[in-house]
């Protein structure tokens, strides 16, 4: 007579392990499409005329009902409803949208105050950020291979916004004001962007928030910062004046639901793969977006893309097989 085990069938971890794997590589595969895509079907789409502010509410809204669809059909909506409370909500969502919030308008500034190619290279020191603050908080330490990974990954960054940046003088031309409103900020912007990914990876990794409803928390967080911001910006001057789907058609819709999946799919890489995954996937995806211009406006590759393209597969390779290491507190 067979006994039955009362702990329930045993999860094999090797085939656990590789169905992460697996589901790691299809969301970063996707996450990278979709970025590499975005500025392609956005410039296409979306006429000059859109006021941005509206536009990017209407992504946070379509955010927040996809969420909402996937928590339904996976079955877990009315138990995370039942368990959710305000002080847990603030803790995992609200810190890390308030910084996110405070990043965009430090990066507005700057960008105004820097040629897009020095804007550019100073942005992708937000991935040493991540991998720093990705230890201070969950101990993660980058193992040596990993660490020549990110060097590899933020010298092709580099290359990349070098191909693709502007030769554009900044406008001012006062020292004082390209350090002040244009370094300082850019840099003080990265810090933010690698503390919130942390912040967020911690939150669902270590508190277990669940990635949709964290997407539903940031989405509606962030809507009211920006409403607040827009109540007397020239947005929402023109928003008053023209209303809020001035300039729209039909297709503007396309790049606002692309745009809104891609903010669940970061949220989901951040959970399985971690922040720092995510800056190889955003890299990556300038590759895509170089090869899509090539293939529908036929602008060719510039070399410094063809240089980058090798130190991404290698940086990307290297930092796959050298996994980091969790730092074991002593008993």
């Amino acid at each position: 007579m067979a006994v039955s085990n009362p702990e329930g069938p045993k999860r094999d971890p090797i085939n656990s392990n590789r169905n992460t794997s697996t589901k790691v590589w299809l969301l970063s595969l996707l996450l990278t499409l979709q970025y590499g895509a975005q500025p392609l079907i956005s410039k296409r789409f979306t006429s000059r005329e859109v006021i941005v502010t509206s536009s990017v509410l209407a992504c946070e809204v379509v955010k927040v009902v996809c969420a909402l669809v996937l928590l339904a059909k996976e079955g877990t909506l009315k138990k995370l409803f039942k368990n959710w409370t305000l002080v847990g909500s603030l803790t995992a969502s609200g810190l890390p949208a308030a910084i996110y919030a405070l990043q965009n308008s430090l990066l507005q500034i700057s960008y105004k105050n820097l040629d897009s190619l020095t804007f550019s290279m100073l942005n992708q020191t937000k991935l040493f950020f991540t991998a720093l603050f990705t230890y201070i908080i969950l101990r993660q330490k980058q193992s040596i291979q990993q660490i020549g990974a990110l060097f590899l990954l933020i010298i092709a960054a580099s290359l990349l916004s070098i191909g693709e940046g502007s030769s554009k003088a900044s406008a001012s031309h006062n020292p004082d004001e390209i350090l002040f409103y244009g370094i300082v900020p850019v840099l003080v912007a990265s810090v933010l962007s690698g503390l919130a990914s942390a912040l967020c990876q911690w939150a669902s990794q270590v508190k277990k928030h669940a990635s949709y409803l964290m997407t539903v928390e940031m989405s509606i967080i962030g809507s009211l910062c920006l409403l607040a911001s827009a109540s007397k910006s020239p947005d929402g001057l023109a928003i008053r004046k023209h209303g809020f789907f001035y300039g729209w058609t039909p297709l503007t819709w396309i790049p606002v639901i692309l745009n809104a999946v891609g903010g669940i799919l970061v949220g989901l890489v951040t959970t399985y793969a971690g922040g720092v995954r995510k800056g190889f996937v955003i890299v990556s995806a300038l590759l895509v977006t170089a090869l899509l211009q090539y293939i529908f406006d036929g602008k060719a590759p510039s070399p410094y893309c063809l240089v980058a393209l090798p130190l991404v597969v290698t940086s990307t390779s290297i930092y796959q097989k050298y996994p980091y290491r969790v730092k074991k507190k002593e008993s």
